[in-house]
C-alpha cells in the first residue's frame, strides 16, 4: 500500500476545560463539516462489514443536535472524534486544526516527563525523564487519575475517541493517550511502584527542557546482530525510509552464514509495502509472492436508480440485478487487485532458513503485507501477539476551522480472503508481554523465538 501518516497524536482529548479556544465555526459549518463525514463515509470507506451492528444514518441523525450544541472548536472537533470513532477503523480518524494541536500536551509535566504503555491491561510508566527514575520508577502503574480510577477515566474520557480497529489497539492508544490535553491542564495521579508503594502526583502540562529519558531510546530504522549458535537477529522497524530494504540487503553475506533467522517487526508502523516486498522476496522459496486482495466501494448511478426496483429475492442467479440491489444499498463491493509481486531473486541467494518473526500490536499497515509477503514461506514461524489489524489507503477531507479527516477506501484480506483487518494478523505461537517481564528486562518474545530456532536446527 502506499506510504501514509498515521495521526496518532491527533486522536483524543483528555477531559479539560475548553474555554481559552474561540468558537469560530459558525453552527451551519458545524453540520456541513458532520454531513460532510457522512457523506464521503457513506460512499468511500471500505469496512462497514468490521461493524455489522452500526446504523450510520441513525449516528448521522443522533450527532446533527450534539455538533450544534458544541460551545467551541475544540469541543466541536473532539466530538467529530467520537461519531469517527463508531467506525472502529485505524486508518479513518479525525485530526485537528494546527492551531489546537499544537498546543496539546501527552508527555511533558515541566520538570518530569514520561510515557506510558498498555501492559497487562494496566497503564505502566515504559521511560521517565532521568532526574525522575527514582522518584518515579520505571514499572510504576498508573492507578487513578483525577480521583477516578484509571480503568474508569479511560472510558469515560479516552476510549470513545480513538478509531481503531481491534479493540486490543483502543486499549492500547487509550494508555499511551493518557494524558493527552492541553498545555496548563492540571492532574492528580495516583501511582503504585513496583515495589508496591503508592504516591500522589500533582502533574500540569508544561514544557520539558529535560531531554535525557531513562531507559535511553532507541529510534534505529534497522538493527543486525549475532545472537548465540549462529543466529542472527534483524529488527525492521519501519517501512517508511528507503533505505531500509538496502541496508537488509548489504547484511546478505553474513545472514547467509546463520543457521537461524529472527525478523523483529513489533515495532515496524508501516510505510511503503514495496520496502517489505524488496526484503520478503530474499525470504520466500516462491516465485510469485502475494499480499493483500483489495475490493472498494462501487458507486453507479444507474446501478443505485434500478437498485431501487429489486428485492433481495430479485437477485437470485441475476448478476446484475445484485450489483444493482447493493448499490442502492451502498453495499456493492467490487474486486480490484491482489498485490502480488514477481520474485526475480536467483534461489541460491534467498535466505531459506528457519526464520522466526517477531510481531506486535504495533505491526501495522504495510508491515502487516510484510507477514502476508511471508505467508506461505514454511520456514517460517511467527511469534509474538496480534498485529494492529487495519491496512489500506486513506483518502483526506477538509473540514470547518482547518482540520480533516481520513477515511479507508480499500478492503484488505488475505488472498483466499481470510480477514486480518479488524482482528489483526494472528501468530503461530502467542507470547505476551508481562510487567514483570518489562521490569525485569526480560524479552519473552526473544526468548521464545531462540528456543524454537535451537530445536529446528537441531532436527
Amino acid at each position: 500500500m502506499r506510504k501514509y501518516q498515521f495521526f496518532f497524536i491527533s486522536l483524543l482529548l483528555a477531559s479539560q476545560s475548553f474555554g481559552q479556544f474561540q468558537n469560530t465555526i459558525s453552527q451551519s459549518e458545524k453540520i456541513f463539516g458532520l454531513s460532510k463525514i457522512w457523506q464521503e463515509v457513506n460512499y468511500n470507506f471500505a469496512n462497514f462489514d468490521n461493524v455489522p451492528s452500526l446504523n450510520w444514518d441513525s449516528a448521522y441523525i443522533a450527532f446533527i443536535p450534539k455538533v450544534a450544541q458544541t460551545q467551541n472548536d475544540l469541543e466541536y472537533y473532539k466530538m467529530l472524534m467520537r461519531f469517527s470513532a463508531l467506525l472502529k477503523d485505524a486508518h479513518t480518524s479525525i485530526y485537528y486544526p494546527k492551531r489546537i494541536d499544537t498546543c496539546m500536551y501527552s508527555s511533558m509535566f515541566g520538570e518530569t516527563r514520561f510515557s506510558l504503555r498498555n501492559i497487562d491491561n494496566k497503564a505502566i510508566i515504559v521511560y521517565i525523564n532521568k532526574s525522575k527514575k527514582d522518584e518515579i520508577p520505571i514499572g510504576s502503574e498508573i492507578i487513578e487519575v483525577n480521583d477516578q480510577p484509571t480503568e474508569k477515566y479511560l472510558g469515560n474520557e479516552i476510549m470513545p475517541l480513538i478509531s481503531a480497529s481491534t479493540d486490543y489497539i483502543v486499549r492500547d492508544w487509550s494508555v499511551a493517550n493518557l494524558f493527552w490535553g492541553l498545555k496548563d491542564q492540571k492532574y492528580t495521579v495516583k501511582i503504585k511502584t513496583p515495589a508496591g508503594e503508592i504516591k500522589t502526583l500533582s502533574l500540569i502540562h508544561q514544557l520539558t527542557k529535560e531531554k535525557e529519558i531513562y531507559p535511553p531510546g532507541d529510534r534505529e530504522i534497522f538493527k543486525f546482530k549475532w545472537l548465540d549458535n549462529k543466529i542472527a537477529y534483524v529488527a525492521l522497524n519501519s517501512f517508511e525510509d528507503p533505505k531500509i530494504d538496502s541496508l537488509f540487503v548489504d547484511k546478505l553475506p553474513e545472514l547467509r552464514k546463520a543457521k537461524g533467522l529472527i525478523l523483529d517487526v513489533r515495532k515496524n508502523g508501516g510505510g511503503s509495502s514495496n520496502y517489505g516486498a524488496a526484503i520478503a522476496q530474499y525470504l520466500s522459496p516462491d516465485s510469485v509472492i502475494y499480499a493483500s486482495k483489495v475490493t472498494v466501494r462501487t458507486n453507479n448511478a444507474l446501478y443505485r436508480a434500478r437498485g431501487s426496483n429489486y428485492t433481495m429475492k430479485d437477485t437470485v442467479n441475476n448478476a446484475w440485478a445484485a450489483k444493482a440491489y447493493l448499490c442502492y444499498h451502498n453495499k456493492l463491493m467490487e474486486y480490484l487487485a491482489t498485490d502480488t509481486r514477481s520474485n526475480d531473486i536467483a534461489l541460491k541467494d534467498r535466505i531459506l532458513i528457519p526464520t522466526v518473526v517477531l510481531m506486535g500490536h504495533e505491526t501495522c499497515s504495510a508491515a502487516e503485507e510484510f507477514l502476508l509477503f511471508l505467508d506461505k514461506s514454511k520456514q517460517i514461524i511467527r511469534i509474538g501477539q496480534n498485529s494492529n489489524g487495519s491496512n489500506g489507503q486513506p483518502y483526506f477531507i477538509n473540514l470547518p476551522g482547518g482540520g480533516g479527516m481520513r477515511i479507508m477506501t480499500q478492503h484488505c484480506t488475505y488472498p483466499d480472503g481470510r480477514k486480518y483487518n479488524g482482528c489483526g494478523v494472528k501468530p503461530d505461537i502467542e507470547v505476551k508481554e508481562t510487567v514483570e517481564d518489562f521490569i525485569n528486562n526480560r524479552d519473552a518474545g526473544m526468548l521464545e523465538a531462540v528456543k524454537y530456532l535451537n530445536s529446528e536446527m537441531t532436527k
